[in-house]
């Protein structure tokens, strides 16, 4: 039973027992936020979250789940959405803001809803925007051990990710490619209009095998079965010891320590040096999911200043979220601001996740190949699993419908 319906259910029972005296006679509504965050991550948002309610009425429950999909999947067959989800995949967004799921914003969260986190879709002949991003993070970047060659690393995998195993793989193809054939190339590839079979895209899958080199079956096993993250890294912990991660900002919290560097990838993937200054980003986004005018309203206060600041100030280092503009508040400690200086000062083109932006199919698709290719590197499996991505992609353009994701929002500069 959802928290709304637990709500729904007290309620009614309170109504019913108004006349022997038993319930105050007004109770705050209450609005259910659906998030991704569990542990700290979820009690910091969580927090933030119970600090808004001051002085207006309304009361907030989180509820926090690492099967994000599934849940609201559920939710929504049952009728009984959240009135708030927090989603990092703008291919779901589109979809759901094509099935009629999703309210449009209002002005002012609007004004904060901008490339390449929040594209305005044309939806019913009308070009609205249906989610701002709430965190952000960067993805184009390497962490590795003080001390280590850089010209000879020696990669730590892990590719294991409960259902949604294999993203890891597909981040380091996206990346390649990002900064190999550019930004225009990578945008037209995340949504449709280039092949997988292109020359290009195929020397992105090729280039990763060649940059993690040859390894034993037992090796390709344990990174297959391996989480993408530990208590302590894979940096600390992975067996044969490896030296360099390619791994997104998130990464930090357990990597809070002086022995790891972190710097951009571009100097690892064997791109163009004039690509350097793109960089692979992704996002949680809040989209409003009922008709509850103050479901709107919640999700402008939830990508304002304090909300920001309060959530800033409940995170423990290493866990302060990364905010989209430089005005915004950012993280305190070391490794942090300097992420937060690449991500809103020094990077020229910040590129959206491929895999976020494509229709959930090809990106499922995707994450299987990535699994299927790092398990046999090889030219025969390549073409075989090229060729059924491209018939993947075919099958999803014929379900393009009005509201899909125009291709000038994949890519923008920092600050919209």
């Amino acid at each position: 039973m959802s928290p709304r319906t637990v709500f729904r259910t007290l309620l009614a029972t309170c109504l019913l027992a108004v006349t022997a005296g038993a319930c105050g006679s007004e109770r705050p509504e209450t609005l259910v936020v659906l998030g991704p965050w569990t542990g700290p991550e979820g009690k910091a948002f969580e927090a933030m979250l119970h600090r808004l309610d001051d002085g207006t009425g309304k009361s907030y429950t989180y509820q926090g789940t690492r099967s994000l999909r599934e849940t609201l999947g559920a939710q929504l067959e049952a009728g009984d959405p959240p009135d708030v989800a927090i989603l990092n995949s703008i291919g779901e967004l589109v979809e759901h803001a094509r099935a009629g799921h999703l309210t449009p914003l209002d002005r002012a969260a609007t004004a904060r809803a901008y490339p390449p986190w929040a594209p305005r879709l044309d939806v019913d002949g009308g070009r609205r925007t249906y989610w701002v991003p709430l965190k952000v993070d960067l993805k184009s970047l390497v962490w590795s051990k003080e001390g280590s060659a850089r010209d000879r690393p020696a990669w730590c995998v892990g590719l294991a990710s409960q259902a949604t195993s294999g993203w890891p793989g597909t981040d380091w193809i996206e990346d390649i490619l990002l900064h190999q054939a550019g930004p225009a190339t990578y945008t037209r590839w995340a949504t449709g209009d280039v092949r997988w079979r292109d020359p290009r895209v195929r020397r992105a899958w090729t280039t990763w095998a060649e940059l993690l080199g040859r390894r034993t079956r037992a090796a390709v096993d344990r990174s297959l079965t391996t989480p993408y993250v530990g208590p302590r890294g894979l940096l600390d912990s992975q067996r044969p010891r490896c030296t360099h991660e390619h791994q997104g900002a998130f990464i930090r919290y357990v990597y809070a320590h002086d022995r790891v560097r972190v710097e951009p990838a571009a100097g690892y993937l064997g791109g163009r040096p004039e690509h350097d200054g793109a960089y692979e980003v992704a996002g949680d986004m809040a989209a409003v999911f009922s008709g509850d005018p103050a479901a709107r309203a919640l999700v402008d206060r939830l990508s304002g200043e304090r909300a920001r600041a309060l959530w800033r100030e409940r995170a423990s280092d290493g866990l302060q979220p990364f905010f989209p503009d430089a005005s915004d508040p950012q993280p305190t400690d070391a490794t942090g601001r300097r992420i937060a200086d690449i991500l809103t000062a020094k990077a020229r083109t910040l590129c959206f996740d491929a895999s976020d932006v494509m229709p959930p199919g090809v990106r499922d698709a995707f994450h299987r190949a990535v699994l299927q290719y790092f398990g046999d590197p090889t030219e025969k499996r390549l073409d075989e699993l090229l060729g059924r991505l491209d018939t993947v992609r075919t099958e999803a353009a014929k379900d393009a419908a009005p509201g899909h994701l125009p291709e000038s929002e994949v890519c923008a500069p920092p600050g919209g």
